[in-house]
């Protein structure tokens, strides 16, 4: 009976061990998280970057985007970021590097890399093909699609999927810039509203107390 127990358990064991196994070879890839991402919106995409090297570091990080209006990169310490745009002024990609004296992401560790997106193209999937290079000369592309029967290949391309927006063209503000003025035109018509209904409390305050002292005369 003790034995029958032991072997069961072994069994299991070794089957946990063998999908724990899996999921981590499976989450060890180039991935980005957006919660909320919306067509036509801004977000702000982490890119989580695993070291899959015995021996190297991972140096430096390259992302294509869809040829976006706006990008803007989160300071990470000991990196520096950089953004590419084509003729049109639409951004490309944007690429992280390890600054001098800075390792990089050592084996076994993984480093996140953070972008203010938009607007985001007007469909269901994004994908973000991403270039990461070792510190002994390894580049590994993350650009593969999905297979056709639905598994995942050796190499994926980090991708999203978006929610579909809440309106037309004119939902999205066609920059980051053009968001930071409607907010601040927000806020100036917020203020000017409270500021009239100060002024109209203030002046109804001024008339009851002149009501008063000319009743008070009155008496």
């Amino acid at each position: 009976m003790h034995t029958s127990v032991s072997r069961a358990l072994a069994t299991t064991v070794a089957a946990s061990g063998l999908l724990l196994f899996g999921a981590g070879v499976a989450s060890a890839h180039v991935v980005v998280d957006a919660p909320g991402a919306s067509q036509g919106g801004y977000t702000v995409a982490t890119f989580r970057v695993p070291d899959e090297s015995d021996t190297a570091s991972t140096t430096k990080v390259s992302v294509a985007l869809p040829n976006l209006a706006s990008a803007r990169t989160e300071p990470i310490a000991g990196w520096t970021s950089t953004v590419d745009k084509n003729a049109k002024g639409e951004i490309t990609a944007v690429t992280w590097a390890a600054n001098p004296g800075n390792p990089g992401v050592a084996p076994g560790q993984f480093q996140r890399f953070s972008v203010s997106v938009g607007p985001l193209p007007k469909q269901e999937k994004v994908s973000f093909n991403a270039t990461q290079t070792y510190s002994d000369g390894k580049v590994v592309e993350w650009n593969q699609p999905m297979n056709a029967d639905g598994s995942e290949p050796d190499h994926p391309a980090p991708s999203l999927t978006l929610a579909k927006g809440n309106g037309g063209d004119d939902d999205a503000p066609a920059t980051a810039a053009d968001a930071d003025k409607s907010d601040k035109s927000s806020s100036d018509t917020t203020a000017r509203w409270l500021g009239g209904v100060g002024l109209a409390l203030g002046a109804l305050g001024a008339a009851l107390g002149l009501g008063s002292v000319i009743r008070g005369r009155r008496s």
